[in-house]
């Protein structure tokens, strides 16, 4: 008996000390727990508070842009109820909270007491937290917001500036035209003035001194050095304005004296007759003095063919030759022929066609020239040979069967243009006998630049046909051709033999079917047709319309990007036709070698030639 009573007191405290520390530590875990929650939820919430914050500086520093200052952020306290409370806490699913749900009543309510004085001190513990983070907030806001105000400030203030001056430039491009208009507009009335005065001049009888005569000749040159002044300084002074005043000051005493408005009509009309008669005259002037440039000789080719000429006959004969001579006859090649004197314009065709080949090995150049520049042509190319290609230079006097047979025929031509009589212009209307082994040929005029590979031009059927060339006969284009303008069709035997509406081409680049030439003889066809003219006037001067006569029928067209034409008289030419043209060409008197050459076009012919050679150098020959 004595022994089951202490057993029963160990029992009964045994079981006292599991109900007394069984909630204990349970609810110690749990406490572990949502401190755990709590703590990162309250780091969000000052997270949030903090770019809830940044954002309002932000908007703030945005309204600033007017220049007033800068307003601080509103600093906003936010009560438990937003950052979160415990009951929030409750709601979190978590394995452990579904084992206190299991663990009856007591447990439930303990739980309740414990998590509301812990909410009680955690509360405390975040007002103090948040008023520090408040305060740092506020404190990181105001940097933050002077920072970007002044960011803000900065790029408002380059916005402006930029915004200024395109304001300023296209204000001062506005008052450019302004003034240059006006300015325009006052010298063409002192100009008006001058005129008026001139006209009233000449109502005065011969002889008269009288004091309006003078004061209007002094007027009138005031008023042409102030016009003269003016166009030179492209500015209008005030004095010149103060000249205008005196001026229409003296015109108006005149119109007093001379009030005829009749007369004064009359010898306005004849002084604008004599003034129309004079510009004529000056136009008449200004064309034969481009044509006599484009018959002479430029002072600087002149001094580079006697050098170059010097520099041949230095040489030994064997010194003289050029290599790969046996090619000339190989009619696998692409052989291209061109006839001039000019040492220029033969090395600007022959080197813009081998740089723009594929192929330069398979090119053999043919180059024929007149005795007197043979040496000095040689020469060039003897210093400046052409790569890879062959070059043959040829003189008229190689060819005997020409000065006998064709001479006296070619020297009955007269023109008052040298060029439309010269043998070199006329050698092309017999290229089977200049070169009879060949069966194919391209024929250039010195006054062309080859800008793209010419090798599918060989790959072209000629059907039957023997000339290969580019028409003129299309009614949209400027350089509109038609065979009246050339050939006199008034004649009964070219009315009947041709018809006037056929189409024409260009010489400048033409490909020659030589087997289909001779086989038709057209060499003598145009040699008849040449004594015909001789007769009587069946065309103008020049071999373009005796090419289109001996040609009638007998020419395939080629498409227009082969040959572009019009450089030489047209400055209206299109940039985009002479960029995809493959050979572009100055025909007409403003040649590209001349001082008198359209400017915007030169740069396409003076790229193949390299200025820095002595022998341009010492004749002062620059691009």
């Amino acid at each position: 008996m004595k022994l089951i009573r202490p057993c029963q007191r160990i029992l009964i405290l045994s079981l006292l000390y599991v109900t007394v520390f069984a909630p204990i530590i349970f609810f110690s875990h749990r406490l572990k727990h949502i401190s755990h929650i709590g703590g990162e939820e309250l780091v969000e919430d000052l997270s949030n508070i903090k770019y809830k914050a940044d954002a309002a500086s932000w908007l703030n520093a945005v309204e600033q842009e007017s220049g007033e200052d800068l307003k601080e952020p509103k600093q906003v306290v936010y009560e438990d109820r937003y950052l979160g409370s415990g009951a929030n806490y409750g709601s979190i699913e978590d394995p452990d909270s579904q084992v206190s749900g299991n663990a009856g009543d007591r447990t439930t309510l303990l739980e309740r007491k414990e998590a509301k004085k812990f909410q009680q001190n955690k509360a405390s513990t975040t007002e103090v937290q948040k008023e520090h983070s408040n305060q740092t907030t506020v404190e990181h806001d105001q940097n933050a917001s002077s920072r970007y105000r002044r960011m803000i400030s900065k790029e408002i203030k380059e916005m402006k500036d930029g915004q200024s001056n395109q304001t300023r430039v296209w204000h001062d491009h506005n008052i450019q035209s302004q003034s240059r208009k006006g300015m325009n507009e006052m010298v063409t009335e002192m100009r008006d003035q001058v005129i008026r005065a001139k006209a009233y001049l000449n109502f005065a009888p011969p002889g008269t001194n009288s004091h309006l005569v003078k004061e209007l000749k002094q007027r009138i040159r005031e008023v042409e050095r102030a016009v003269g002044q003016a166009t030179k300084d492209s500015k209008f002074s005030r004095s010149s304005l103060q000249k205008m005043r005196y001026m229409e000051a003296s015109l108006s005493k005149a119109s007093h004296v001379f009030p005829d408005c009749a007369a004064m009509v009359t010898k306005l009309r004849a002084m604008t007759l004599n003034a129309e008669e004079l510009v004529q005259s000056q136009k008449n002037q200004a064309t034969y003095l481009i044509h006599l440039a484009a018959r002479t000789t430029p002072k600087g080719l002149h001094c580079l063919s006697m050098r170059l000429t010097a520099e041949y006959f230095a040489l030994q004969p064997e010194e003289r030759q050029f290599p790969n001579q046996k090619r000339l006859q190989d009619t696998e090649l692409h052989h291209y022929a061109v006839f001039s004197d000019n040492v220029l314009a033969c090395a600007v065709v022959v080197n813009s066609t081998i740089s723009t080949a594929m192929e330069s090995e398979k090119i053999v150049f043919h180059v024929v020239t007149d005795s007197l520049n043979l040496p000095a042509i040689s020469m060039w190319f003897l210093l400046n040979p052409p790569g890879k290609a062959t070059i043959q230079i040829q003189s008229m006097n190689d060819f005997e069967w020409f000065s006998t047979k064709y001479h006296m025929t070619l020297t009955k031509q007269s023109a008052s243009d040298p060029r439309y009589t010269s043998e070199l212009n006329h050698l092309r209307f017999y290229l089977p006998d200049v070169f009879p082994a060949l069966h194919k040929i391209v024929l250039f005029d010195h006054d062309v630049v080859v800008q793209r590979d010419l090798t599918e031009l060989w790959s072209v059927d000629m059907k039957g046909k023997v000339n290969g060339a580019v028409e003129t006969c299309h009614v949209s284009e400027a350089l509109l051709r038609r065979m009246d303008m050339l050939i006199n069709f008034s004649d009964p035997l070219v009315a009947k033999r041709f018809y006037v509406n056929a189409c024409t081409w260009a010489f400048g680049m033409n490909l020659f079917d030589l087997r289909e030439w001779r086989r038709q003889n057209l060499t003598a066809v145009y040699h008849k047709y040449l004594k015909l003219g001789y007769k009587r006037p069946l065309w103008k001067a020049g071999s373009l319309p005796l090419g289109w006569i001996t040609f009638y029928n007998k020419t395939m067209a080629l498409d227009r990007r082969w040959h572009v034409l019009g450089l030489g008289y047209d400055s209206a030419v299109r940039r985009g036709d002479i960029e995809q043209a493959a050979v572009i060409h100055y025909d007409g008197v403003m040649k590209p070698w001349l001082d008198i050459a359209i400017g915007r076009y030169k740069g396409y012919w003076s790229q193949y030639l390299q200025y820095d050679q002595p022998y341009l150098q010492q004749c002062n020959i620059h691009a």
